[in-house]
């Protein structure tokens, strides 16, 4: 297939002239928040256990947090533009207003689910308390623990004239006290409670356990004895994290040292200006609008809460539960998969046939065998890959640190910007380089996003390939939480066509022009535009059309339209979208055709799969690409075909099971929101769940002997 000229987006807040009516879209930022209120939905599942509800209120949190930092980080840096975006014809501020709306609500909801998970806890005899719930055993406890650890370790600060407010770092939390002098005047009292030193989460004797900010907020008139104490609070901010490498490269020129220019841009996003702020307790309003002028923060982005301000202590909260199986899912493993001789080398099974692994439900392990491989390997000349983000212990750079010692070309593209990795992925560049890999970095305003592993091998007078393509990351922790996809082959027209990809990103270019991988920028949307036209074509001609798609988000407006045209051709679509979905299905005359699931359950669902056309002659890939703008016109993604008939089986299987999923799938309804299925007359499907067990029935079909690895 030859590539079209590449369909130009619009640049994202300009108007756009519509094709289809305004109900057949949905706004970016609200339909996230969407998404959010499904993962807090989790947090009410009964379900869940009691101990994974609590993980899910922490996650929605956390969630919220990043969307603060980086999407409404964005909106208020554009906040005065009459620019609109280019799907619903909202300005920047029109958005702010209807994000800070809809979080309010959420925020509120998600302090009732605490408080009543808090209290379903105790009945585990495990109680989070204040200093004034406390008995008296545990009152005396506390004042010997604080006075002894706590308070020796404690930084405050009046705020006065002759002391100038603190900055306050982003995420930590504060203890903010409103006092009165003996004179009849007032300040303010500031104690930061957020310490590397000091733990959070203060067991009592007993039972039960005491925040540390509870503890501080509780022992504030000690600390300023000087002072009447008028009123108490903790405070926590979010900063802005929307901060562009690339605009600073361009004001700058290019750096000397890219690596160097990216810890100072870590410097500076540690203090941009806070986009939100939190208090629990009692902030007067005066003290209110007194910190957000100190802070140049507008009142409309503070927000109450009633439940503690943080909720990663929850997951320190399990870890004392362990012992209690009950309130957490049946414990699982990745299985090894059954398509995989363990004695065997990996590299002549690959060369045999492909191999697909599916995490978590499969172990990452072949892969780390293969690389393991290929660095002792004598016929392997070099290993190329992308690295998008790791482990903290990386098995994966352990790997290709050894083949570089043991003289192998290892070539690593490091992508130094991948947001809230970038000093992690800092690290694992120098360790990288110290061990004589070749480290390069992405190329300008691009990022390189793509999953993609080439192994060559010189075992006679051609070169022969091994190639890896994902969906998710070359990361051991995320392969054990992430439902993800990994193909390994040793098709040469794969391999060939990975090869010119990763000279191609040496040379600091782009690939313009492929036949069997479709790679993004400049291949990747215009071949999905031109395959959904063959399937518009089979339908207008009367023939049975098809359109499969698995993503993580959905806004492209060039996919988005083409998906619609599709839907009024009269093509079937299928789509699993997980989180941010800016097109409304079921709009009669416009997107009847297509049908639109989230799933959100124990796993994070990150696998894309694009299907088109029914039988032997469907095209399935996958791929690292979602279809969202950024994807298609700002990444470097790699979607790979999938070529093994067994594993095209497979593939078309999961994607049914996800489409049917009644237990964890939501469907999208015609006016954009999502209503949970029920089972009802039919069997439940719990589609990871389904996954798990067959992973489970395979490993022991392969131990009884009864599973043909070559079938």
């Amino acid at each position: 297939m030859t590539n079209r000229e590449l369909i130009p987006i619009p640049p994202v807040d300009e108007p756009v002239t519509h094709r289809f009516p305004a109900s057949c879209y949905a706004n970016r930022e609200l339909s996230w928040l969407q998404f959010n209120r499904r993962v807090l939905e989790e947090a009410t599942d009964k379900n869940n256990p009691l101990c994974e509800r609590m993980s899910f209120a922490a996650i929605f949190q956390s969630n919220l947090d990043e969307f603060f930092m980086v999407r409404v980080g964005g909106l208020w840096d554009r906040v005065d533009s009459p620019r609109r975006e280019n799907k619903t014809g909202m300005t920047a501020r029109e958005q702010l207003d209807a994000v800070l709306r809809q979080v309010r609500g959420d925020l509120e909801n998600k302090d009732r689910i605490y408080q009543g998970l808090m209290g379903q806890l105790e009945a585990f005899g495990t109680r989070l308390v204040t200093y004034e719930q406390a008995s008296e055993q545990q009152k005396q406890f506390l004042e010997q623990y604080y006075f002894s650890e706590v308070e020796p370790l404690l930084a405050p600060q009046v705020v006065s004239p002759k002391q100038p407010f603190p900055f306050l770092n982003g995420k930590d939390i504060y203890a903010v006290v409103t006092m009165q002098t003996r004179r009849g005047g007032k300040r303010l009292g500031i104690i930061p409670c957020t310490s590397r030193v000091l733990r959070r989460l203060v067991p009592l004797p007993g039972e039960g356990y005491v925040l540390m900010e509870d503890l501080i907020l509780h022992f504030v008139p000690r600390v300023f004895a000087r002072y009447h104490i008028v009123s108490r609070s903790l405070v926590r901010l979010l900063r802005n994290a929307d901060l562009s490498v690339d605009d600073a490269m361009s004001e700058a020129g290019e750096p000397e040292d890219y690596r160097a220019l990216m810890e100072e841009m870590l410097r500076t996003r540690s203090k941009l200006s806070p986009v939100r702020m939190d208090y629990q307790g009692d902030l007067e309003p005066q003290v209110v609008s007194e910190l957000c002028r100190k802070l140049k923060l507008p009142e409309e982005q503070v927000f109450s809460s009633a439940a503690p301000l943080e909720l990663s202590f929850l997951f320190q909260l399990q870890q004392e539960l362990q012992d209690r199986q009950e309130l957490f899912f049946p414990r699982r493993v990745p299985q090894p998969s059954p398509w995989v001789d363990l004695h065997r080398p990996m590299i002549d099974q690959i060369r045999q046939r492909d191999l697909l692994l599916s995490y978590p439900y499969e172990s990452m392990e072949p892969f780390l065998r293969l690389l393991r491989e290929a660095g002792r390997d004598p016929a392997v000349s070099s290993i190329q890959i992308t690295l998008y983000r790791v482990a903290k212990n990386s098995q994966v750079v352990d790997a290709l640190c050894q083949a570089a010692v043991n003289g192998k070309d290892v070539l690593v593209l490091v992508e130094l910007r991948a947001r809230f990795d970038e000093e992690n992925n800092i690290g694992w560049s120098r360790v990288l380089e110290h061990a004589g890999c070749r480290v390069i970095y992405g190329i300008e305003n691009i990022k390189i996003h793509s999953k993609l592993c080439l192994i060559t091998r010189m075992d006679g007078p051609e070169p022969s390939y091994i190639t890896q393509v994902g969906t998710g990351n070359y990361n051991e922790k995320t392969a054990r939480q992430y439902t993800d996809l990994s193909l390994i082959t040793a098709d040469r027209g794969l391999g060939e066509e990975a090869l010119r990809v990763f000279q191609h990103l040496a040379a600091g270019e782009l690939v313009e022009q492929t036949e069997l991988l479709m790679v993004a920028p400049h291949c990747l949307r215009n071949r999905l535009c031109d395959l959904m036209d063959g399937e518009i074509a089979k339908a207008r001609n009367g023939q049975d059309a098809y359109i499969g798609v698995k993503c993580n988000s959905l806004t492209d407006r060039v996919l988005i339209d083409k998906l619609m045209e599709a839907s009024q051709a009269g093509v079937r679509i299928e789509m699993v979208v997980r989180g941010i979905c800016c097109m409304v299905s079921g709009v009669r005359g416009y997107t009847e055709n297509i049908k639109i699931v989230s799933i959100v359950g124990r796993y994070l669902e990150h696998a894309r799969i694009y299907l088109f056309g029914r039988g032997e002659e469907q095209k399935i890939y996958i791929s690292s690409a979602d279809f969202m703008s950024r994807n298609t016109t700002r990444r470097v993604e790699v979607a790979a075909p999938i070529l093994d008939p067994e594993i095209r089986r497979r593939i078309r299987e999961m994607f049914r099971v996800m489409m049917h999923d009644n237990v964890k799938g939501r469907v999208q309804q015609n006016d954009g929101t999502y209503l949970k299925r029920t089972p009802g007359l039919t069997a439940p499907l719990n589609a990871q769940e389904h996954f798990l067990e067959e992973a489970k029935r395979q490993t022991e079909r392969v131990r009884a002997g009864v599973f043909r690895q070559n079938s």
